[in-house]
């Protein structure tokens, strides 16, 4: 199965962007993924998008809305955080250089196609794939007490250690991970559960999730990956994902890419920006 899912990779680029630094606007690679979603639909080559940011938190929508959003996002603001809402799926996830985070960016294989889980899996088989020589299982499904839960999931011995979102577009999509490799699962559950407690103070327990400490855990955690799990994991992706390039797919897809410009991303990210705000 997992097999099927990487069929796709032969003629995906790969945009290693791990150790660019340069734009401390955390909302900028979601402006890249959505300008590169739209080249990709149009014509232009699937890609392999990773990035880190050095100190963020990432709002879901749901999250934005809550009571004390606003709040909360002083108060992440003041420990030094860069704060935005995005406009994929999913709930509020922190980032750091422990992180890192995958953009999987494809056409639709058929016209107005809407098999979301499919999508999904193209995610879950790549990563899998990428871990299968640290001798784990990587099993997906909603870990109960983490933070930004969905079905897509994924553990090592029942710890979430990544979570998938998606951004979907006429012509084509962009799938999204976190990987949590190196550093503590458990620092940065608690993070975000201090967030919810001063963002959702007088909310429904049920329109927020309930995170719990012991939730989650870093690649380096549960594998012994070591402390450069970040880039290591990151290596294996693109292993992956080299080890299934053809040479004709290579060729197609470097006659059809065209990276936007910094300035047309940044103009992307400051529309996000207005548009996904947060409430208060």
């Amino acid at each position: 199965m997992i097999e099927a899912t990487l069929a796709r990779l032969d003629n995906m680029l790969i945009l290693d962007r791990t150790n660019d630094l340069s734009e401390p606007d955390v909302l900028y690679p979601f402006a890249l993924d959505e300008l590169l979603c739209k080249r990709t639909g149009e014509g232009g080559p699937a890609i392999c998008h990773l990035w880190r940011h050095p100190r963020a938190f990432v709002m879901g929508m749901r999250d934005s809305r809550l009571p004390g959003a606003a709040s909360a996002a002083r108060w992440l603001e003041a420990a030094g955080y860069a704060v935005a809402v995005r406009n994929s799926g999913g709930a509020a996830v922190p980032l750091d250089l422990g992180v890192v985070n995958l953009s999987l960016i494809l056409p639709h294989a058929k016209p107005n196609a809407s098999h979301f889980r499919d999508d999904f899996e193209h995610m879950y088989g790549l990563i899998a794939q990428a871990l299968a020589g640290s001798g784990r299982t990587v099993d997906k499904g909603e870990v109960k007490g983490a933070f930004c839960p969905g079905d897509y999931d994924l553990s090592i011995n029942a710890f979430k250690f990544c979570g998938i979102a998606q951004r979907r577009q006429l012509r084509a999509f962009a799938v999204q991970a976190f990987v949590i490799a190196g550093g503590s699962g458990k620092d940065r559950a608690s993070l975000v559960r201090e967030f919810y407690t001063r963002a959702a103070e007088g909310a429904d327990p049920a329109s927020y999730p309930q995170v719990t400490e012991d939730s989650t855990a870093s690649l380096n955690e549960l594998a012994g990956i070591g402390p450069d799990a970040p880039a290591v994991f990151a290596e294996a992706v693109k292993r992956t994902i080299r080890q299934r390039q053809t040479e004709q797919g290579m060729a197609a897809a470097a006659a059809s890419l065209q990276l936007p410009a910094p300035d047309e991303v940044r103009e992307m990210a400051k529309s996000m920006r207005e548009r996904y705000s947060i409430s208060g």
